[in-house]
């Protein structure tokens, strides 16, 4: 004690000139500066104990430096002052008497109107100070509280983000130091920083972020009303450090706060939103502090789950690669849904898109912990899910089809479906068939099973899926197919046929080649489940059934009913199936190609008729029955169509009706002895048809006129001879080069059959007016004419080899390749003499 005593008196007399120079009123600044480096040397020059630094700094230093802390106006002096009142504060042993002293200089320089400290390292520095006392000080400091409260909400503000983050710490540290009595100035410290919590740098945020979590777990719980907006915004922070300090701030709120039971509905929803954090740490965090939340609320209502916990069954159908929360926070879920679930399907359908993610993937991770509790909300559940599901964002609709098969996977499909289905019965839209397909996904296939009649029967009915020729929209319906197929597997057998109706609906709408392939595809696993080798196995099941769904309303189609394109899927799609149902197709194909219905509806169905016809034996006649069919063919449907009416959709149906004949010309299904029987109903139609504008029509009127000749040419009289010649002769003057070849040819015919007939003798003027005709076309530029037509009239030169020797030395000498005719001659003088 001596010796203390006597370090005491010989400091406080090295102490006695500088501090007596710093207190006189006319000290300049050069000579305060150089007092107060003298006190630093005293002090810092000798090894002190803390009793006697103590004795010396509150008896001689505090005040001085204190006043020249508060009032000085040079910056290095306030600086040094500021330097010996931290030393003193830290290694003095009674810091807390400094307070009355020390806390209105502090106020006086940090603190407006007069706190006006200029240097940001000095107003730094002033905070540390502050916070140098609470660490020192702690609870003692309860009677400046008030004080404590004015300076931060002060510096919280100030425009040096250091100051700002010291500052947050030391709201943090007096939150901790005196729990006791800080609720009575929380409140006032929430404001300055919630107005910070936005800042631009980071690492303010984080600070400002953990200081409110102090302030209101020691202060005022109130206050979490006023800052949960904020901290909700926060998640959405692009830095991952922020959002970890709000998922630590909620986790420890939610375990430590004092009245967390009464906001548990505010708080989880910002817990389980870090469930879907981008980065795992955070991610991990928010599930650490997610199980022993739920742990501790189990054992805290240990009674009131006791039965739950006693019999509770896991259940049998749970979502793939999910892990069952425990009871605690299942049942914290389940109780707080209500609250919960209005606010976040309104985010759901919010205009800025960051929102809306976040609440999807809030809504699954719910959903996951409400499990049954679900079925008392699917009302308002419906309603947002069919909105989500027409979100343009595509994370939107994903996390809401995610949490649709939860639905499935936890509510009784009685209850769902009851709910679903009124929705098809009106327009249904894009979303709810999503919906309904994710239900399905997510459903046991045994309890779905007493529903899948129910289910066949909504997706078949015209007004759902024939409602829309939109790709998008049955792409949909044939993912609620395909979900059936998948989870019912072998009891959508007795619904095969309403899903058939719906596959060759999504086939028949004009789309791409890979809706189409996905729409086979999807036959073939229904074919599959119902152990069928292929789609056409299913197309033979249903055959009957789907060409009598499609054609009840055959008498009034236009080139506009669906029924039209779904009755060319049957027809070309189920390959040889369709030779065993010919009555039916036949029959609508009589009924729809008078010449009197829609002139594009009848385009399309010849259009079909000749597709099939061109692999008959693999399509209508794969039964080898088409035959008995052909005198229907060709009286009632083809014929009719090849008179002469104005327009160009005439002219098309024209040209794909040749086609026919002649596709049945070709397979040889129309036999000699058929074509027998239609020549004279056909052949004047035919022979008009030489004179289409269609190229392929023309050239296809030349083939089957020539097989009319070769078949019954022999037979003709003079006027079908005539008729004939004139109007092939004509086509030797056709543009296309295919055509002229094909007239070439069947007037090669036309000589054989006249070379063989009757009427021979009558033609003779006919005759000679075609071998001049064909002279001309013997000097042809194609030199591929010239070596057809010279076939042509050495076959006819047979008839009259005079006649055609004195024509052709008419002409020969006017020819440019007289080489032709030369040939001609010797080929007749060789007749001649072989004869």
């Amino acid at each position: 004690n001596m010796a203390s005593a006597e370090a005491a008196a010989e400091l406080s007399q090295a102490l006695a000139r500088p501090l007596s120079l710093l207190q006189q009123p006319d000290c300049g600044r050069a000579a305060r500066l150089r007092a107060l480096q003298d006190i630093r040397a005293q002090l810092q020059g000798r090894p002190l104990p803390g009793a006697v630094l103590q004795e010396v700094f509150a008896a001689r230093l505090l005040r001085p430096l204190s006043r020249c802390l508060a009032g000085d106006a040079a910056e290095r002096c306030r600086e040094l002052a500021l330097e010996l009142l931290r030393h003193g504060l830290s290694h003095g042993e009674r810091p807390c008497e400094a307070l009355p002293v020390l806390l209105p200089a502090l106020a006086q320089r940090l603190c407006p109107p007069q706190g006006a400290e200029p240097s940001e390292e000095l107003r730094l520095g002033l905070v540390q100070l502050l916070g140098l006392l609470l660490q020192r000080c702690g609870a003692s400091m309860a009677p400046y509280l008030g004080d404590i409260a004015r300076l931060l909400q002060a510096t919280l503000l100030d425009h040096y983000a250091e100051v700002r983050r010291e500052s947050c710490g030391c709201a943090a540290a007096c939150a901790r130091a005196m729990p006791e009595h800080f609720h009575l100035q929380s409140e006032s410290l929430i404001k300055p920083l919630m107005q910070t919590i936005s800042h631009q740098h980071y690492r303010v945020r984080v600070d400002v972020i953990q200081a409110t979590g102090a302030v209101i777990q020691f202060g005022n719980g109130k206050s979490v009303d006023d800052v949960l907006s904020h901290l909700a915004q926060r998640l959405f922070d692009e830095i991952p450090k922020v959002r970890h300090a709000v998922t630590t701030v909620i986790g420890e709120w939610l375990l430590h706060l004092r009245d967390r039971y009464s906001y548990f509905h505010k708080l989880i929803p910002l817990l389980l939103g870090s469930f879907t954090d981008e980065i795992p740490e955070n991610m991990k965090l928010a599930q650490t502090y997610w199980e022993k939340i739920g742990l501790q609320w189990e054992k805290e209502n240990e009674e009131d789950l006791k039965d739950k916990m006693d019999f509770s069954v896991s259940p049998s159908h749970y979502p793939k690669g999910e892990t069952r929360p425990g009871l605690g926070c299942r049942e914290l879920v389940s109780r707080n849904l209500s609250k919960i679930l209005p606010g976040l399907c309104h985010d759901m359908t919010d205009w800025v898109e960051s929102t809306r993610i976040k609440a999807s993937q809030l809504l699954y991770t719910l959903l996951l912990h409400a499990e049954d509790h679900i079925t008392q909300h699917m009302e308002l559940l419906l309603r947002t899910l069919y909105q989500a599901c027409s979100d343009e964002e595509s994370e939107v609709v994903k996390n809401s089809v995610k949490a649709a098969e939860l639905i499935g996977t936890f509510v009784s499909p009685k209850v769902s479906l009851k709910l679903i289905t009124p929705a098809f019965e009106q327009t249904p839209k894009t979303s709810c068939l999503m919906v309904l397909a994710a239900v399905i996904r997510g459903s046991p296939k045994e309890i779905l099973q007493p529903h899948v009649t129910q289910l066949g029967s909504t997706l078949s009915q015209d007004g759902v899926c024939q409602r829309s020729g939109e790709v998008f929209y049955m792409e949909q319906l044939l993912y609620c197919v395909q979900a059936l197929i998948e989870v019912c597997q072998e009891d959508c057998k007795e619904i095969s046929l309403q899903l058939m109706k719906v596959l060759v609906t999504i086939m028949a709408i004009p789309s791409s080649q890979d809706l189409k392939e996905k729409v086979e595809i999807t036959m073939s696993s229904l074919a599959e489940v119902q152990q069928l080798e292929s789609f056409h196995c299913l197309y033979k099941q249903h055959i009957m059934q789907l060409l009598e769904w499609v054609s009840v309303s055959c008498e009034g189609w236009t080139c506009y009913s669906p029924e039209v394109l779904q009755f060319e899927v049957i027809a070309t799609h189920s390959g040889p199936v369709i030779g065993e149902a010919l009555d039916d197709f036949i029959h609508v194909l009589k009924t729809c190609l008078q010449p009197n219905r829609d002139p594009q509806m009848r385009l399309k169905l010849f259009t079909v008729l000749s597709q099939l016809l061109q692999k008959a034996s693999e399509t209508i006649n794969s039964q080898g029955l088409f035959p008995s069919y052909l005198e229907t063919v060709i009286k009632d449907i083809l014929a009719p169509n090849l008179q002469w009416h104005a327009g160009r959709t005439a002219a098309a149906i024209r040209a794909t009706a040749v086609l026919c004949l002649w596709a049945l010309i070709h397979c040889e299904m129309l036999s000699p002895k058929e074509i027998l029987k239609v020549k004279d109903e056909l052949m004047p139609q035919v022979i008009a048809s030489m004179d289409e504008d269609s190229k392929i029509t023309r050239l296809m009127a030349c083939r089957i006129v020539d097989v009319f000749l070769k078949v019954c040419g022999r037979q003709f009289d003079i006027d079908k001879f005539k008729n004939t010649y004139t109007e092939v002769l004509k086509r030797l003057d056709d543009a296309s080069g295919d055509v002229r070849l094909a007239a070439a040819h069947t007037l090669a015919n036309w000589f054989k059959c006249l070379k063989d007939s009757d009427v021979k003798s009558s033609m003779e003027g006919h005759v000679e007016f075609l071998y001049q005709e064909l002279l001309v076309h013997l000097d042809d530029p194609d030199e591929n004419l010239q070596k057809a037509v010279l076939e042509v009239l050495k076959e006819g030169s047979i008839l009259y080899p005079d006649l055609l020797v004195r024509e052709i030395e008419g002409v020969v000498h006017k020819h440019q390749t007289p080489a032709y005719c030369n040939q001609l001659l010797h080929h007749i003088q060789s007749a001649k003499e072989s004869a």
